[in-house]
């Protein structure tokens, strides 16, 4: 299969009339500066796709309904006790019906690959199932009707708070010893075996639910494999660590464990000078969920200082409470303005485009985060392509980073047209080929759920 573009956005930049073969669902062989030929299919703009580094799909059935204020002061952990509920009620049928509904969904916003940073194990009493990868094997089907790339991280949960604190009834579904998380692992790689290009990570949920000693055991579970972890996310969660061990948490793993390259730390929200700078030498990857961090109150990573001591970021829909790849970075450069209190913050210098700046970032710090070795658009590499509509209103008379900025800051629905996941068209005209059925199924879990 052959698509042509008018321009496409490669690793050397903006290339006019390019040509992408495509074998086995890889890019087989790029040209440019070519015209099209009958057996190509064609189209105006290309771009790589989005990783979506950090999702929990199950709560983008949640979305619109924790928005009315508790008693006392609203925070994050009045919100996770609002999950707790959700989540006790769930069965299988229902995680697998709100994960391809919000893969698809992903897909349509120009995401093509997820981190599904799954959590949810156990029956509702806490009981395992009989196939410890019963609801690994649903999220990986979820990813199947939906087509999107998956990076499967199974999630270890054992406590409730630092210093090994027994986890509470309401995490029963989460909680694993060592052992038994070494049996889910084998699961879920076997759950996700029919799928093409998957990957699957370890995710150490975060330094409050493991100890020490069962995360360097983590650790050496997959010594290849991509490790995610939540950490630092609220201010909380800093100064109980800090009582825990007199020390603050990014200070504390990056001097506990051997954090480089396969590493995705989650959130960072509350880093000082010291761990912002750590961080980004360390070669780590800051997995940054603005639009959920905004919603939940968390904070705001100083994006600025870490891009500048050369940090690489992907960013995450997290609590799926909105679905954008562009919004997410339409968000991380708003709330940078908003502190530094000027424009074009993440540009990296004088003339250059933000979003060109904040699009190739996500891109290439999201791939190397889901374990993949590419970064965007070249030969060998997954056949996962985005196009946008060039025929949209907010789009008209703008060229190569321009079209990037505008999609980025000025437009909303329907400005991403076709999606190619690994060779195949999943969105045409903007919407999901398969998005009647998977919403029928959708719709059919909710009023299950919440009748």
């Amino acid at each position: 299969m052959n698509l042509w573009f008018e321009a496409a956005l490669l690793d050397a930049g903006w290339t006019k009339a390019v040509r992408f073969a495509i074998a086995d669902g890889r890019i087989a062989h790029i040209e440019s500066g070519v015209a099209p030929t009958p057996e190509d299919e064609r189209h105006a703009l290309g771009l790589p796709g989005v990783p979506n580094v950090h999702s929990h799909a199950f709560q983008r059935a949640m979305a619109g309904l924790t928005e009315s204020a508790g008693p006392g002061a609203d925070s994050f952990w009045a919100w996770r006790n609002l999950v707790y509920r959700f989540v006790e009620r769930l069965i299988p049928e229902d995680l697998e019906a709100i994960g391809a509904f919000v893969f698809a969904e992903m897909l349509e916003a120009g995401f093509t690959r997820v981190g599904e940073f799954h959590y949810l194990h156990h029956d509702r009493d806490g009981t395992p199932y009989g196939d410890l990868g019963e609801l690994a094997a649903r999220v990986a089907a979820a990813a199947q009707q939906s087509g999107i790339g998956l990076t499967l991280l199974p999630v270890f949960y054992a406590h409730s708070n630092f210093g090994g604190l027994p986890p509470s009834a309401a995490q029963r579904r989460f909680v694993n010893d060592i052992d038994r998380f070494a049996r889910l692992l084998e699961a879920s790689r076997s759950a996700v075996q029919t799928l093409d290009a998957a990957r699957v990570g370890v995710a150490p949920h975060s330094l409050r639910a493991v100890t020490a000693a069962q995360l360097t055991a983590l650790v050496a579970l997959a010594p290849q494999a991509p490790l995610h972890m939540h950490i630092a996310e609220q201010l909380k969660e800093v100064n109980d660590c800090i009582a825990w061990c007199g020390r603050r948490p990014v200070d504390w793993l990056l001097d506990h464990q051997p954090v480089d390259a396969r590493w995705c730390l989650v959130h960072a929200t509350h880093v000082n000078p010291e761990e912002t700078h750590r961080l980004a030498a360390s070669a780590a990857v800051a997995g940054l969920c603005p639009i959920t961090e905004a919603n939940l109150g968390d904070g705001i990573f100083p994006a600025l200082e870490y891009l500048e001591a050369g940090g690489a970021f992907g960013v995450g829909s997290d609590s799926n409470v909105l679905v954008s790849a562009a919004e997410e970075l339409r968000v991380l450069e708003y709330t940078q303005r908003l502190i530094h209190r000027r424009r074009n913050v993440l540009s990296g210098g004088a003339e250059l485009s933000t979003g060109r700046r904040l699009f190739e970032g996500a891109v290439a710090g999201g791939m190397q985060a889901l374990g993949c070795d590419w970064r965007g658009l070249c030969v060998g590499a997954d056949a996962d392509i985005v196009s946008l509509n060039l025929a949209h209103d907010v789009l008209q008379c703008r060229h190569d980073d321009a079209l990037l900025d505008s999609w980025i800051f000025a437009g909303r629905d329907r400005i991403v047209d076709c999606v190619w996941r690994y060779g195949r068209k999943m969105v045409s005209g903007g919407q999901h080929i398969h998005r009647d059925a998977i919403s029928t199924r959708y719709r059919c879990a909710l009023q299950r759920l919440l009748a």
